[in-house]
């Protein structure tokens, strides 16, 4: 599946998806799939529900801080049949900084992935937006563990499950250590996770479309198709160069990045 194709819902039915997504999020329970309910639903359907449930969530006060890219391995991409990534929106209250505690029950099928984390110092615009021009707008990056958060049960879902339910987003731990783009080759950046101090995955951040910063170009360039950008001071989740990793209450995770630093939570 790939481009958002055409529109097969209704406003009305929309709005209420994004209506049971918001009370799916406060009660920390799962929908059932949209896929399933509405065979119909295109794409750009769900991107209509997540901008409603975007739109509604900064109406209470919730501030945007940047976006999340997803599915940009070949890995993940052969595994969901999918050919192309997808995208969310991230929060001021979700970002923790290593070493927090984290409230699992905040979340529902809690996974971690690994990633980058750039912060743009300049404003990114489509529609030919490259790499280079990610590095030449990039004030640093970071080390970053995305937290999955589902609201929609995971059991044969789809992209439109996926990507109306903001692409799975639940939170981002960033690293303390910033980095200049010049200064680290980031398609070497490598990692390692660990799980109560035992290793369950490992990753080379050229994994990532060849390298990290092409997610964020690919971003720009599909934010300008609906006469948006990326802006200074947003921070981009550049996705996982990992598989995710499940996460049970009490479990303490660490991420070594070697020469970029360690990222450490724990879910409580």
């Amino acid at each position: 599946m790939t481009g958002d194709g055409g529109r097969g819902l209704s406003d009305e039915v929309v709005a209420e998806l994004a209506a049971e997504l918001a009370e799916a999020d406060r009660t920390h329970t799962l929908m059932p799939r949209i896929s399933v309910r509405h065979p119909t639903a295109t794409v750009a359907d769900s991107y209509a529900v997540q901008g409603v449930w975007s739109d509604q969530q900064r109406a209470t006060g919730r501030r945007m801080i940047g976006r999340k890219i997803g599915l940009t391995s070949k890995a993940m991409q052969a595994a969901t049949g999918i050919t192309e990534p997808d995208y969310g929106v991230m929060f001021d209250d979700t970002v923790w900084q290593s070493g927090a505690s984290i409230p699992y029950e905040s979340f529902s099928n809690v996974r971690v992935e690994v990633e980058l984390a750039f912060v743009l110092s300049a404003d990114l615009r489509g529609p030919d937006c490259t790499l280079a021009d990610v590095l030449a707008a990039c004030e640093y990056v970071t080390p970053a563990l995305e937290v999955l958060n589902s609201h929609i049960e995971l059991e044969g879902r789809t992209i439109v499950d996926t990507i109306a339910d903001n692409a799975a987003y639940g939170a981002m731990v960033l690293g303390d250590n910033r980095t200049a783009v010049d200064a680290v080759d980031l398609r070497w950046v490598s990692a390692l996770l660990f799980r109560n101090d035992t290793i369950e995955e490992t990753g080379v951040a050229a994994g990532v479309l060849n390298h990290p910063a092409n997610g964020v170009a690919w971003l720009a360039n599909k934010l300008h198709a609906h006469g948006a950008h990326l802006s200074a001071g947003e921070i981009i989740l550049a996705g996982s160069f990992t598989r995710p990793m499940w996460v049970s209450r009490e479990d303490l995770v660490q991420c070594d990045y070697g020469p970029m630093g360690t990222i450490t939570c724990r879910f409580d």
